[in-house]
């Protein structure tokens, strides 16, 4: 029978540990192809939409499917992309300060 309500912490038990010590995160084995895909952290923005899950999900699928294949996979967590969002963000909140960040100088 099913419970009621989900409980991720009774689901999520021991797995990560598990996969710890099959080694699933590990890569680096030169015996195989590389295939890698890095990902970008979040917006500073916060704002994070459909099209967000959607990217993650597929680059989930392709790391897995590429480890089965027998690839040397990493998926790693990388570069920002969102440059002029995060500015814009920095910006805002010094000038709700009081700062003009245009007036700032390089030290």
């Amino acid at each position: 029978m099913l419970e009621k309500k989900y409980n991720h912490l009774k689901v999520e038990e021991n797995k990560y540990e598990y996969w710890l010590n099959k080694g699933y995160f590990n890569s680096g084995d030169n015996l195989k192809t590389p295939y890698t895909i890095v990902i970008p952290p979040p917006n500073v923005t916060g704002k994070l939409h459909l099209g967000h899950a959607w990217d993650t999900t597929l680059q989930d699928i392709l790391i897995r499917y590429k480890r089965m294949q027998g690839f040397d996979a990493l998926w790693l967590p990388g570069m920002d992309h969102a440059g002029i969002a995060t500015q814009a963000k920095v910006d805002k909140k010094m000038k709700d300060m009081g700062i003009n960040p245009h007036s700032m100088e390089r030290r």
